[in-house]
């Protein structure tokens, strides 16, 4: 069975490097919390360095060992580089992977990094990784200088993504630094900086990151965008039916209820939460065509991904949707 999973990440020195005085602001005790010398290397939280560089052979035999066909790359953490560097970083970022994508065909494919303090530049970025790269769309990491995506200084890079028909996948983010001071801080600094990021923080980000470009309208303005949520859609598949209660049509304004807009502009992935329970539930309620699969490489291992989705008692059709039919419609890989 081909299986293409899209939360696949790399990283490019010069833009993580740039980034790192922002994390430390937002987490001052994210590294630390995360180091693999806390025994977490695997536990989808840190990675090696070079594993998150090295975009080639090494990777693509880790690929080939566990059944993985094409993995989408994607760069971490243009949001929180500043605006005087994010284009020219971004750029460098986005050659490196379309290397990669060029060097071994059907292997790999690529989501845009985009260096959105300068939104302008972000949107015509987009277009040229999209236009010229062939790139399928675009991964968002969390707020840009305490921002949404629904600000209206974003307004040119959902109009690219929506005019080019390409997702935008909005990975978690850390949270701003007063959200953390009000809400997790008062604990151990290492419990603190999980608190935040991967035990609870980042998700409830992304899923108020996607209730906020629902409630802002940003899916009537364009229709045809589509948001990849991962982690099982960051909470919001549990919330849906209480979502919809609090916020009927009649209270938004909005031209649907939110279920609609959930169902209709959003897909949802595991990121290695490889749990047969949320696989059901989310199928339940939103059904298997809107559901792709990802491992969140290297900070997640390859090896539990095939057997998933062949000891998850699914039908052969649910499957296939699930490993790749989904994505390849999506996507057009």
């Amino acid at each position: 069975m081909r299986i293409i999973t899209l939360e696949e990440h790399f990283s490019e020195p010069a833009l993580t490097a740039a980034s790192a005085p922002v994390l430390r602001e937002l987490g001052p005790g994210f590294v630390r919390a995360y180091s693999a010398a806390e025994g977490n290397a695997t536990s989808a939280t840190a990675a090696p360095a070079e594993q998150l560089e090295e975009i080639g052979e090494a990777r693509i035999a880790d690929m080939d060992r566990h059944g993985i066909t094409t993995q989408v790359l994607s760069g971490l953490w243009g949001q929180q580089v500043p605006a005087d560097v994010a284009p020219e970083l971004a750029r460098r970022a986005n050659d490196t992977a379309a290397a990669a994508v060029a060097a071994h065909p059907g292997r790999f494919a690529a989501f845009a990094t985009l260096g959105t303090a300068a939104p302008e530049a972000a949107a015509t970025e987009l277009d040229r990784c999209v236009s010229e790269l062939g790139f399928v769309g675009t991964l968002i990491t969390g707020r840009t200088e305490g921002e949404f995506l629904d600000a209206p200084r974003f307004a040119p890079v959902l109009a690219a993504a929506a005019r080019l028909r390409v997702p935008i996948y909005l990975h978690p983010g850390l949270p701003p630094r007063a959200v953390t001071d009000a809400s997790y801080a008062g604990l151990d600094p290492v419990v603190t900086a999980r608190f935040q990021a991967a035990a609870w923080g980042w998700h409830v980000e992304t899923a108020t990151h996607f209730v906020h470009l629902v409630l802002s309208g940003v899916f009537d303005r364009h229709p045809e965008l589509q948001v990849i949520l991962g982690h099982w859609g960051e909470m919001i598949p549990f919330y849906l039916d209480r979502l919809d209660d609090q916020l009927p049509a009649r209270i938004t304004g909005l031209d649907r209820s939110f279920a609609e807009y959930f169902r209709e502009n959003a897909y949802i992935t595991p990121s290695g939460m490889f749990s047969l329970p949320q696989l059901r539930f989310c199928l339940e309620t939103i059904g298997a065509d809107r559901i792709l699969h990802s491992v969140d490489y290297p900070f997640v291992g390859n090896d539990g991904a095939a057997a998933f989705l062949t000891d998850s008692g699914l039908s052969t059709e649910d499957q296939h949707r699930i490993a790749h039919g989904n994505a390849e419609k999506l996507l057009g890989v």
